[in-house]
């Protein structure tokens, strides 16, 4: 027994317990950006891994065969060395895992994973499980070959740690199941201070909600209020509790007038937890389309939710005109954005007649596509109605700049990318091929596909893949959706010789630097996030 509890001993398990601890870490890369991507729900994960065309857990269970294969041979090979063949062995481990890594770092994220707080967090409890797993079984390993003695056994007793790449999905879902044990009360304090703090600032708040454009929108209302007011607005896509809650707590709120919070939803409830700490005063809906139907379920749902803040509004809610009718049934003050008409949309951005008021006036803005008017229209309905004079209405309309990855324009050595790389949608897709359209030279798609559309995955992205047809070239990325889309494709009679399919976006690029040529429009539709890359 004195053997088996010696000090050598017990520092090769600690040795292998930190080398594996580390490697587990490093092959759980990805999966920690997805879990990230997917607000760090293991439901929605495991949802992602057994998706179809998914190749993930696949890939683990060849590691694990290569490491367990190898490692037996190379143990066996150096049987000579006595209870070092063992060990020795372990050099599988270290080639394999370094070439899984390598592997996954081609697949990674287009958006890497954010190193926030939490995500540390999350990557040390992950190591921290992995190394105390993985501790107590080399120790019991050794312990068995204490016992048992067998010369066989002591040479390929490591053998058996290659069933730790199957428990690559386990260890993160677990860790992350252990650390919401903190992170969950910690999460509801800090949304219960931003609560505090907006009431007792007491800003007029305007929650902004919809299927898409709900960003744009926010960015376009916050453009028109700030010609009057102070106006604070939540950043970029912070649309949940706590991407509101932080934009609060670390503002300001003293000179704070108006407060514009994005709202988003995946599930019937989430804009009513929104609702409970931010109420809104105004509210706008920006329209409402399958996106996240996967985590929805139904159209059905996705008004429901989306209609929790209608429930929750003090003052007026302003509708899109085509999800108008959606919300006849809610009994709060609202009324339609139907205030633009006359759109005439082209690749310098969109011209169209604003009626509000007993005013009228042709504008132009250089946003793209002709639903960059509606959204304008929706947004000036409300400014108006709180108070910013029609004139400057329009003058914020004039100065309107592109919002980024929204279909923003950018000119690079004589090429027009349309960067809408941000989550994209029915709708949104639609839009984006139709601005497209509007560009000379040779025009050139890429895109993932849609996403998060449940049961639609199949039926809507074979619908853009024919939608494609008649474009100078498409390029493809990933391998989830993108065999459906391309189906789509060339069901619709797309040529195969203007279709290329790459696994990521780099790839992507590489392919467009030896086409591209001045005077070509190329459309980025579509970011690619990890769970569906």
């Amino acid at each position: 027994m004195g053997i088996f509890i010696s000090v050598p001993k017990t520092i090769e398990c600690i040795v292998i317990a930190v080398f594996f601890a580390f490697a587990m870490l490093l092959s759980s890369a990805k999966l920690l950006g997805i879990l990230q991507s997917c607000t760090y729900s293991n439901k929605k994960l495991l949802e992602w891994a057994r998706k179809k065309c998914n190749m993930t857990l696949g890939r683990h269970l060849l590691l694990a065969l290569c490491c367990a294969l190898a490692s037996a041979v190379i143990s066996l090979a150096f049987s000579f060395a006595g209870q070092w063949s063992a060990v020795i062995g372990l050099s599988a481990f270290v080639i394999f895992f370094a070439l899984f890594v390598i592997a996954d770092t081609r697949l990674s994220l287009r958006s890497p994973a954010t190193l926030t707080p939490r995500f540390g967090r999350l990557m040390l409890a992950v190591w921290l499980v992995n190394a105390i797993v993985i501790y107590f079984a080399v120790t019991l390993l050794n312990f068995g070959d204490h016992l048992w003695g067998n010369a066989l056994f002591s040479a390929l007793k490591y053998v058996c740690l290659a069933v730790f790449p199957l428990c690559i999905l386990p260890m993160v879902c677990l860790s992350n199941l252990i650390i919401k044990a903190y992170e969950v009360p910690r999460n509801a304090r800090f949304v219960s201070e931003a609560g505090k703090k907006l009431a007792a600032a007491r800003p007029i708040v305007v929650g902004i909600t919809g299927s898409y454009g709900k960003t744009s929108t926010k960015t376009i209302l916050a453009a028109m209020l700030s010609k009057k007011f102070n106006v604070l607005a939540t950043p970029r896509s912070h649309n949940t509790p706590l991407g509101v809650a932080k934009t609060i707590n670390e503002a300001d709120l003293a000179d704070t007038q108006i407060f514009i919070a994005e709202m988003g939803a995946r599930h019937v409830g989430d804009i009513a937890e929104l609702c409970a700490f931010c109420l809104p005063d105004y509210s706008l809906v920006t329209g409402i389309c399958p996106q996240h139907l996967e985590s929805f379920g139904s159209i059905e749902n996705i008004v429901k939710a989306k209609g929790e803040i209608l429930e929750n509004t003090k003052i007026k809610a302003y509708i899109a005109p085509d999800c108008y009718e959606l919300f006849s049934s809610y009994g709060c003050v609202k009324a339609s954005g139907d205030c633009v008409s006359d759109i005439a949309a082209g690749c310098d951005g969109v011209t169209f007649t604003l009626t509000l008021g007993g005013n009228s006036r042709r504008v132009h803005t250089r946003l793209l596509g002709e639903h960059a008017a509606r959204n304008i229209g929706l947004c000036a309905m409300c400014a108006l109605e709180m108070g910013v004079p029609f004139a400057d209405v329009c003058e914020a309309i004039e100065q309107l700049d592109f919002v980024e990855h929204r279909l923003q324009l950018i000119k690079s050595n004589g090429v027009n990318i349309i960067d809408d790389g941000y989550n994209a949608n029915i709708k949104g897709a639609e839009a984006a091929l139709e601005v497209l359209k509007t560009f000379g030279g040779r025009r050139i798609v890429v895109t993932p596909g849609l996403v998060e559309l449940g049961i639609l995955d199949e039926s809507e992205n074979a619908a853009l893949g024919a939608k494609l047809v008649g474009f100078d070239r498409v390029i493809l990325v990933g391998d989830t959706l993108v065999g459906y889309v391309k189906e789509g494709y060339l069901k619709a009679g797309g040529d195969d010789g203007k279709l290329t399919v790459v696994p990521t976006l780099m790839d992507a690029e590489k392919a467009l630097s030896g086409i591209i040529a001045k005077g070509d429009a190329v459309l980025f539709l579509n970011d690619l996030p990890g769970i569906y890359a």
